[in-house]
């Protein structure tokens, strides 16, 4: 019995699952975003962008961060004093959803609550973080060393034994390529962002090297 070809069915059934494979990397997208923003605990738009989507257009990452608050998973705030610049965070749900997938397995979320007001109190020195963390990943990618933005660990609780413990501002996980091409290092370090907060006494109390903290970046 011959077999009748129906015109359009082939090319229907490609067009099909071209937008499954699309649906695919956008769920790759949402989940990388996701991941970044509940471990950097919060971001602007423009800094979303460069972190995890630097070679697309930034209206992208626009809807993409959009779709995640329509979701539920992220929210945010409006700097007034900054031209009205959007700053995101992980709601509590979309934190509880990112703590358990692998790649955040050294991470866990803020013991403040992740609302609103919480995140206004905390904007100033969480986005001066997240700035640092973007300039290492950035230099990373210029120099061909590699530092991915989950690699930027912010308030990592390290603990030295008698109930003593140090929480650095961030962990910096970084790899980088020998000036010879021939091989790479892996380096590690605590970094301590410092906005004339505290007192010098107090900042060199917290970052020195004798509370047990080596390979110190400050």
């Amino acid at each position: 019995m011959a077999v009748r070809a129906v015109p359009g069915r082939r090319r229907r059934s490609m067009d099909a699952e071209g937008a499954l494979m699309r649906d695919v990397d956008a769920g790759g997208g949402d989940r990388l975003a996701l991941a970044v923003l509940a471990q950097y605990r919060m971001a602007t738009t423009e800094q979303m962008h460069l972190l995890i989507a630097p070679d697309v257009r930034i209206e992208q990452t626009r809807r993409r961060l959009v779709k995640l608050q329509k979701e539920g998973l992220i929210d945010r705030i409006t700097l007034p004093q900054a031209g009205r610049t959007r700053v995101w965070f992980a709601t509590h749900y979309g934190a509880d959803v990112a703590s358990e997938w692998p790649e955040l397995r050294k991470w866990q979320p803020a013991k403040l609550g992740a609302d609103r007001t919480a995140a206004r109190l905390r904007v100033g020195h969480a986005l001066t973080v997240t700035e640092t963390g973007l300039a290492f990943v950035q230099d990373a990618r210029r120099h061909g060393d590699v530092c991915p933005p989950l690699d930027w660990i912010p308030e990592v609780y390290h603990p030295l034994g008698s109930g003593e413990a140090v929480i650095p501002d961030a962990l910096l996980y970084y790899r980088r390529s020998l000036r010879d091409g021939e091989g790479w290092s892996l380096l590690r370090a605590f970094v301590e962002v410092d906005r004339a907060t505290r007192g010098p006494e107090r900042l060199a109390a917290k970052s020195s090297p004798t509370n047990g903290c080596s390979d110190m970046c400050r």
